[in-house]
């Protein structure tokens, strides 16, 4: 009997160690997937996840798009054009009804045929994006990205659009996951950029001498609407010097990117008179502008929602206060009138 003492003593030892020092590898990986979800919803956490996200959503894209060789279009553009030539000759030369020497009717009649011709060629090109380009060409990873960014922000450009089954029902699920996360986006960053400007502002506030102890800075609305309007400007001139636009047209782009309309009539990048290197330069720089130019407008929203609060409650004092005296001015009327 006193020999399993010490047997006892040992075996607690080896279990209340093994109970210390061992952790079961499912309670690790649960652990190390709460801290990942808990980075992942940080600011930092989502402003990578959604840049992570459209680079493996445009590497996806390419294998999809880029593995089915398209049919190619010249064979129809070459039935389009032999097609419109015979009835060029057959309305003109061989028309008896129209005089070859009548410049007018001739004109007339071969203007209407080559308008026809023209706007015909036209559809075609748009539906075949780019043309003769390869699938290889037309999917680069810019233009992959840019993509992506149209996808889960909603813009929704439609100049690059999947032309396989495999490549729409991708976009579906692309869609479907990428959109939530751009809001998460869409919050945690107007968020940080908010709380870094209102820093700024309040520096500068300060600098001016106006500020009173105790007093809580706002940013006023004016300020988030000139930081817009100036980023609105800055990418104006940008796409105008690159692409030829007038400034009208690159303002008209820059609204309706970043208001997420996305007309899609014009893109940068998109020119078929650019190298292919300057066309995915701009890709990438249209994709920084419209993600970093999302954020400033989150931060405007942001920005713009606390000082209508501020006003408002202001307003609600100020509303308070003049009730109040109107009840005590109407109260010190009535005592002051003579008792009949």
């Amino acid at each position: 009997m006193p020999r399993s003492v010490p047997m006892r003593s040992s075996l607690k030892s080896r279990d209340s160690s093994s109970t210390s020092t061992g952790v079961d590898p499912r309670e690790r990986v649960k652990d190390c997937c709460r801290k990942l979800v808990a980075f992942m919803c940080t600011q930092v956490g989502v402003g990578g996840l959604v840049v992570g996200y459209a680079i493996v959503g445009a590497f996806g894209f390419m294998m999809i798009e880029t593995q089915v060789e398209q049919p190619a279009a010249e064979c129809w553009r070459e039935h389009v054009r032999m097609e419109y030539a015979n009835e060029l000759w057959f309305s003109t030369a061989s028309n008896q009804s129209v005089n070859v020497f009548n410049r007018t009717a001739f004109r007339a009649v071969s203007n209407s045929i080559l308008r026809r011709y023209q706007d015909n060629i036209t559809s075609i090109l748009r539906h075949d994006n780019c043309g003769d380009s390869a699938p290889a060409d037309l999917w680069s990873f810019p233009a992959a990205l840019m993509f992506c960014l149209s996808v889960f922000t909603m813009i929704g450009y439609g100049s690059l659009v999947p032309k396989t089954q495999w490549g729409k029902g991708a976009t579906v699920v692309y869609a479907v996951v990428g959109i939530p996360l751009y809001v998460l986006y869409f919050l945690n960053m107007g968020q940080v950029l908010a709380e870094t400007f209102r820093w700024l502002y309040t520096r500068v506030y300060e600098c001016t001498g106006q500020r009173k102890p105790g007093q809580r800075v706002t940013v006023p609305s004016t300020a988030c609407l000139w930081v817009i309007i100036g980023y609105v400007v800055a990418g104006s001139i940008m796409f105008a010097a690159w692409e030829g636009w007038d400034y009208l047209d690159s303002a008209y782009f820059c609204v309706t990117s970043l208001c997420k309309i996305g007309m899609g009539d014009l893109v940068p990048g998109w020119n078929q008179d650019d190298s292919t290197e300057s066309s995915q330069t701009k890709l990438i720089i249209n994709f920084v502008y419209l993600l970093l130019g999302m954020g400033l407008i989150a931060m405007c929203y942001n920005l713009m929602k606390e000082d209508v609060y501020v006003k408002a409650r202001e307003l609600k004092g100020q509303l308070n206060q003049a009730m109040d005296a109107a009840h005590y001015k109407m109260v010190t009327c009535c005592k002051s009138e003579p008792e009949e």
